[in-house]
């Protein structure tokens, strides 16, 4: 296995996110694979990093991909983020992603890490997931 799906995974997560209505209602379309310059909203998801690692065996290729959503707050608590979180995670776990290559055989929750920015008055939580894909 290669990183080949990797493009199609992401595709498929953005347009999830993109299409939930309980996401949008909180983030509207702030939702960025690329971060825009200059002034930002105050509340907006950001596609994070990614860690993948082949899975391949004898009767297929696969991968395991490790994802990140990040969720970014210009407010002084972690209220608004975590609850952008929770319908992220609403909109993303047990869903059926179609990929414009390969196919996903599972998406779970991994973990979350909510921190402070290095303004204080700024949040952040990392959500990672984890997806098994294969290259058939």
């Amino acid at each position: 296995m290669s990183y080949a799906v990797s493009e199609a995974l992401q595709a498929a997560v953005f347009t999830v996110l993109t299409g939930d209505g309980a996401v949008t209602a909180l983030v509207g379309g702030h939702i960025y694979d690329a971060v825009p310059s200059g002034a930002l909203p105050g509340l907006y998801i950001a596609l994070g990093e990614e860690k993948v690692r082949d899975l391949s065996s004898k009767t297929g290729a696969g991968a395991l991909h490790d994802l990140n959503v990040d969720i970014h707050s210009d407010e002084a608590g972690f209220q608004a983020a975590k609850a952008l979180a929770a319908a992220v995670c609403d909109a993303l776990i047990d869903t059926n992603l179609t990929l414009s290559r390969g196919s996903l055989t599972n998406l779970q929750f991994k973990f979350a890490r909510a921190r402070k920015r290095i303004n204080p008055d700024k949040r952040v939580v990392n959500l990672t997931f984890r997806a098994l894909v294969s290259d058939i």
